[in-house]
Protein backbone atom coordinates (compact mmCIF):
# COMPACT_ATOMS: atom_id res chain seq x y z
CA UNK A 1 0.00 0.00 0.00
CA UNK A 2 2.88 2.38 0.74
CA UNK A 3 4.27 1.74 -2.75
CA UNK A 4 0.90 2.63 -4.30
CA UNK A 5 0.64 5.78 -2.18
CA UNK A 6 4.08 6.95 -3.26
CA UNK A 7 3.21 6.34 -6.90
CA UNK A 8 0.02 8.39 -6.38
CA UNK A 9 2.08 11.15 -4.77
CA UNK A 10 4.46 11.02 -7.74
CA UNK A 11 1.54 11.34 -10.14
CA UNK A 12 0.19 14.33 -8.19
CA UNK A 13 3.67 15.90 -8.19
CA UNK A 14 4.07 15.30 -11.93
CA UNK A 15 0.64 16.62 -12.83
CA UNK A 16 0.83 19.76 -10.71
CA UNK A 17 4.52 20.71 -11.06
CA UNK A 18 4.21 22.42 -14.46
CA UNK A 19 0.66 23.66 -13.87
CA UNK A 20 0.05 27.01 -12.11
CA UNK A 21 -1.67 25.37 -9.13
CA UNK A 22 1.20 24.52 -6.68
CA UNK A 23 2.53 20.97 -6.52
CA UNK A 24 3.64 21.26 -2.87
CA UNK A 25 0.22 22.62 -1.90
CA UNK A 26 -1.51 19.67 -3.53
CA UNK A 27 0.79 17.16 -1.84
CA UNK A 28 0.08 18.72 1.55
CA UNK A 29 -3.67 18.76 0.86
CA UNK A 30 -3.53 15.10 -0.18
CA UNK A 31 -1.92 14.26 3.15
CA UNK A 32 -4.64 16.02 5.10
CA UNK A 33 -7.58 14.56 3.16
CA UNK A 34 -6.35 10.97 3.32
CA UNK A 35 -4.75 11.31 6.76
CA UNK A 36 -1.52 9.69 5.60
CA UNK A 37 1.80 9.90 7.41
CA UNK A 38 3.71 9.82 4.16
CA UNK A 39 5.67 12.83 3.06
CA UNK A 40 6.51 13.96 6.59
CA UNK A 41 9.86 15.29 5.38
CA UNK A 42 11.17 17.01 2.28
CA UNK A 43 13.10 13.88 1.22
CA UNK A 44 10.46 12.51 -1.11
CA UNK A 45 9.73 15.99 -2.42
CA UNK A 46 13.38 16.32 -3.47
CA UNK A 47 13.36 12.95 -5.23
CA UNK A 48 10.00 13.38 -6.98
CA UNK A 49 11.00 16.89 -8.01
CA UNK A 50 14.07 15.35 -9.63
CA UNK A 51 11.74 13.26 -11.78
CA UNK A 52 9.95 16.44 -12.88
CA UNK A 53 13.33 18.10 -13.45
CA UNK A 54 14.41 15.37 -15.87
CA UNK A 55 11.13 15.64 -17.82
CA UNK A 56 11.38 19.44 -18.20
CA UNK A 57 15.07 19.09 -19.07
CA UNK A 58 14.21 16.74 -21.93
CA UNK A 59 11.61 19.18 -23.25
CA UNK A 60 13.96 22.17 -23.14
CA UNK A 61 17.23 20.39 -23.93
CA UNK A 62 17.82 22.24 -27.20
CA UNK A 63 17.14 25.64 -25.61
CA UNK A 64 19.44 24.89 -22.69
CA UNK A 65 22.24 23.63 -24.94
CA UNK A 66 22.00 26.71 -27.16
CA UNK A 67 22.07 29.09 -24.18
CA UNK A 68 25.06 27.40 -22.56
CA UNK A 69 27.07 27.33 -25.79
CA UNK A 70 26.21 30.96 -26.57
CA UNK A 71 27.06 32.08 -23.03
CA UNK A 72 30.60 30.66 -23.10
CA UNK A 73 31.15 31.53 -26.76
CA UNK A 74 30.38 35.17 -25.93
CA UNK A 75 32.89 35.11 -23.07
CA UNK A 76 35.77 33.30 -24.78
CA UNK A 77 35.34 34.14 -28.48
CA UNK A 78 35.45 37.87 -29.15
CA UNK A 79 34.83 37.42 -32.87
CA UNK A 80 31.43 35.83 -32.25
CA UNK A 81 30.21 38.06 -29.44
CA UNK A 82 27.74 39.96 -31.61
CA UNK A 83 26.08 36.74 -32.79
CA UNK A 84 25.68 35.48 -29.22
CA UNK A 85 24.79 38.72 -27.44
CA UNK A 86 21.04 38.05 -27.16
CA UNK A 87 21.50 34.59 -25.65
CA UNK A 88 24.27 35.85 -23.35
CA UNK A 89 21.98 38.60 -22.00
CA UNK A 90 19.17 36.06 -21.67
CA UNK A 91 21.41 33.94 -19.42
CA UNK A 92 22.23 36.99 -17.32
CA UNK A 93 18.52 37.73 -16.94
CA UNK A 94 17.92 34.16 -15.75
CA UNK A 95 20.63 34.66 -13.11
CA UNK A 96 19.11 37.99 -12.03
CA UNK A 97 15.64 36.44 -11.75
CA UNK A 98 17.03 33.58 -9.65
CA UNK A 99 18.82 35.69 -7.03
CA UNK A 100 15.74 36.85 -5.02
CA UNK A 101 14.29 33.35 -4.56
CA UNK A 102 17.78 32.05 -3.78
CA UNK A 103 18.12 34.55 -0.95
CA UNK A 104 14.68 33.79 0.49
CA UNK A 105 15.31 30.05 0.12
CA UNK A 106 18.52 30.28 2.17
CA UNK A 107 16.83 32.42 4.83
CA UNK A 108 13.90 30.04 5.26
CA UNK A 109 15.78 26.75 4.74
CA UNK A 110 14.60 24.28 7.38
CA UNK A 111 11.51 26.34 8.14
CA UNK A 112 9.40 25.51 5.10
CA UNK A 113 7.53 22.58 6.64
CA UNK A 114 6.50 24.72 9.62
CA UNK A 115 4.86 27.20 7.23
CA UNK A 116 2.26 24.67 6.10
CA UNK A 117 -1.27 24.95 7.44
CA UNK A 118 -4.66 24.57 5.80
CA UNK A 119 -5.89 28.13 6.30
CA UNK A 120 -2.69 29.56 4.83
CA UNK A 121 -2.92 27.10 1.95
CA UNK A 122 -6.48 28.21 1.13
CA UNK A 123 -5.41 31.87 1.18
CA UNK A 124 -2.50 31.05 -1.15
CA UNK A 125 -4.90 29.39 -3.59
CA UNK A 126 -7.08 32.51 -3.47
CA UNK A 127 -4.06 34.68 -4.26
CA UNK A 128 -3.22 32.41 -7.20
CA UNK A 129 -6.83 32.67 -8.37
CA UNK A 130 -6.69 36.46 -8.37
CA UNK A 131 -3.30 36.62 -10.09
CA UNK A 132 -4.29 34.25 -12.90
CA UNK A 133 -7.65 35.98 -13.36
CA UNK A 134 -6.09 39.45 -13.56
CA UNK A 135 -3.80 38.53 -16.46
CA UNK A 136 -6.46 36.69 -18.46
CA UNK A 137 -6.76 39.44 -21.10
CA UNK A 138 -3.18 40.70 -21.13
CA UNK A 139 -1.50 40.37 -24.50
CA UNK A 140 2.21 40.86 -24.93
CA UNK A 141 4.51 40.73 -27.93
CA UNK A 142 7.98 40.85 -26.37
CA UNK A 143 10.36 38.09 -27.42
CA UNK A 144 13.74 36.96 -26.11
CA UNK A 145 15.53 39.91 -27.72
CA UNK A 146 13.14 42.40 -26.09
CA UNK A 147 13.78 41.29 -22.50
CA UNK A 148 15.31 43.85 -20.14
CA UNK A 149 17.01 43.77 -16.76
CA UNK A 150 13.90 45.46 -15.35
CA UNK A 151 11.78 42.53 -16.56
CA UNK A 152 14.23 40.08 -14.98
CA UNK A 153 14.11 41.89 -11.62
CA UNK A 154 10.30 42.07 -11.57
CA UNK A 155 9.98 38.38 -12.43
CA UNK A 156 12.61 37.52 -9.82
CA UNK A 157 10.78 39.42 -7.09
CA UNK A 158 7.54 37.66 -7.99
CA UNK A 159 9.31 34.32 -7.87
CA UNK A 160 10.71 35.07 -4.41
CA UNK A 161 7.25 34.85 -2.86
CA UNK A 162 6.73 31.33 -4.20
CA UNK A 163 8.43 29.79 -1.18
CA UNK A 164 5.10 30.41 0.56
CA UNK A 165 3.19 27.10 0.57
CA UNK A 166 0.41 27.04 -2.00
CA UNK A 167 1.86 29.82 -4.15
CA UNK A 168 2.63 28.22 -7.50
CA UNK A 169 6.11 28.95 -8.87
CA UNK A 170 5.15 28.37 -12.50
CA UNK A 171 1.90 30.31 -12.10
CA UNK A 172 3.52 33.27 -10.37
CA UNK A 173 6.38 33.53 -12.85
CA UNK A 174 3.96 33.21 -15.77
CA UNK A 175 1.84 36.02 -14.34
CA UNK A 176 4.92 38.21 -13.85
CA UNK A 177 6.16 37.50 -17.39
CA UNK A 178 2.77 38.34 -18.87
CA UNK A 179 2.61 41.55 -16.83
CA UNK A 180 5.99 42.43 -18.35
CA UNK A 181 4.30 42.08 -21.76
CA UNK A 182 6.13 38.97 -22.88
CA UNK A 183 4.35 36.95 -25.54
CA UNK A 184 2.60 33.81 -24.34
CA UNK A 185 5.25 31.58 -25.92
CA UNK A 186 8.16 33.56 -24.47
CA UNK A 187 6.51 33.83 -21.04
CA UNK A 188 6.16 30.05 -20.99
CA UNK A 189 9.75 29.50 -22.14
CA UNK A 190 11.21 31.94 -19.62
CA UNK A 191 9.17 30.40 -16.81
CA UNK A 192 10.55 26.93 -17.41
CA UNK A 193 14.12 27.89 -18.29
CA UNK A 194 14.05 29.72 -14.95
CA UNK A 195 12.84 26.48 -13.35
CA UNK A 196 16.24 24.81 -13.78
CA UNK A 197 18.49 26.94 -11.54
CA UNK A 198 15.73 27.15 -8.91
CA UNK A 199 15.16 23.39 -8.95
CA UNK A 200 18.88 22.62 -8.86
CA UNK A 201 19.37 25.00 -5.94
CA UNK A 202 16.50 23.50 -3.93
CA UNK A 203 17.79 19.98 -4.54
CA UNK A 204 21.31 21.03 -3.55
CA UNK A 205 20.05 22.56 -0.30
CA UNK A 206 18.27 19.32 0.61
CA UNK A 207 20.77 16.76 -0.64
CA UNK A 208 22.71 16.62 2.64
CA UNK A 209 19.59 15.81 4.63
CA UNK A 210 18.61 13.28 1.97
CA UNK A 211 21.96 11.45 2.12
CA UNK A 212 21.86 11.29 5.92
CA UNK A 213 18.29 10.00 5.98
CA UNK A 214 17.68 6.31 6.76
CA UNK A 215 14.64 6.45 4.49
CA UNK A 216 16.88 6.58 1.41
CA UNK A 217 17.88 2.93 1.83
CA UNK A 218 14.68 1.55 3.34
CA UNK A 219 12.36 3.32 0.90
CA UNK A 220 14.45 3.05 -2.28
CA UNK A 221 11.78 1.30 -4.39
CA UNK A 222 8.80 3.50 -3.38
CA UNK A 223 10.93 6.63 -3.84
CA UNK A 224 12.13 5.49 -7.26
CA UNK A 225 8.62 4.59 -8.43
CA UNK A 226 7.33 7.95 -7.21
CA UNK A 227 10.13 9.73 -9.06
CA UNK A 228 9.43 7.75 -12.25
CA UNK A 229 5.71 8.51 -12.05
CA UNK A 230 6.45 12.20 -11.47
CA UNK A 231 8.76 12.38 -14.47
CA UNK A 232 6.38 10.70 -16.92
CA UNK A 233 3.33 12.68 -15.84
CA UNK A 234 5.28 15.98 -15.78
CA UNK A 235 6.21 15.55 -19.43
CA UNK A 236 2.61 15.24 -20.57
CA UNK A 237 1.36 17.81 -18.07
CA UNK A 238 3.71 20.42 -19.54
CA UNK A 239 2.52 19.65 -23.07
CA UNK A 240 -1.05 20.20 -21.87
CA UNK A 241 -0.13 23.49 -20.18
CA UNK A 242 1.66 24.68 -23.31
CA UNK A 243 -1.46 24.22 -25.41
CA UNK A 244 -3.63 25.97 -22.82
CA UNK A 245 -1.31 29.00 -22.60
CA UNK A 246 -1.04 29.34 -26.38
CA UNK A 247 -4.85 29.30 -26.64
CA UNK A 248 -5.09 32.07 -24.03
CA UNK A 249 -6.99 29.91 -21.54
CA UNK A 250 -4.62 30.11 -18.60
CA UNK A 251 -7.42 31.73 -16.59
CA UNK A 252 -9.20 28.37 -16.42
CA UNK A 253 -6.76 27.42 -13.69
CA UNK A 254 -7.84 30.47 -11.70
CA UNK A 255 -11.33 28.97 -11.36
CA UNK A 256 -9.79 25.70 -10.21
CA UNK A 257 -7.76 27.51 -7.53
CA UNK A 258 -10.90 29.35 -6.38
CA UNK A 259 -12.79 26.05 -6.10
CA UNK A 260 -9.89 24.48 -4.19
CA UNK A 261 -9.72 27.37 -1.72
CA UNK A 262 -13.47 27.18 -1.06
CA UNK A 263 -13.22 23.40 -0.68
CA UNK A 264 -10.53 23.77 2.00
CA UNK A 265 -12.50 26.40 3.91
CA UNK A 266 -15.67 24.25 3.85
CA UNK A 267 -14.20 20.76 4.27
CA UNK A 268 -11.81 21.67 7.09
CA UNK A 269 -13.93 24.29 8.84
Amino acid sequence: MDLIKYIILGIIQGLTEPLPISSSGHIYLFKQIFNTNLFNSLNFEIISNFGSFIAIFIIFWQDIKTLIISFFTYIFNKKKRKDNLINFKYCLYIIISTIPVGITGIIFKGKLESLYNLKGLAISFLITFLALFIVRNIKGEKTKKDLTSKDAIIIGLFQAITIIPGISRSGTVLVAALLCKLSKEEALRYTFILYFPVSLASMALGVQDLIQSDALSTMALPYFMGMLAAGIVTYFSYKWLSNIVKKGKLWHFSLYCLFLALFIFIYFR
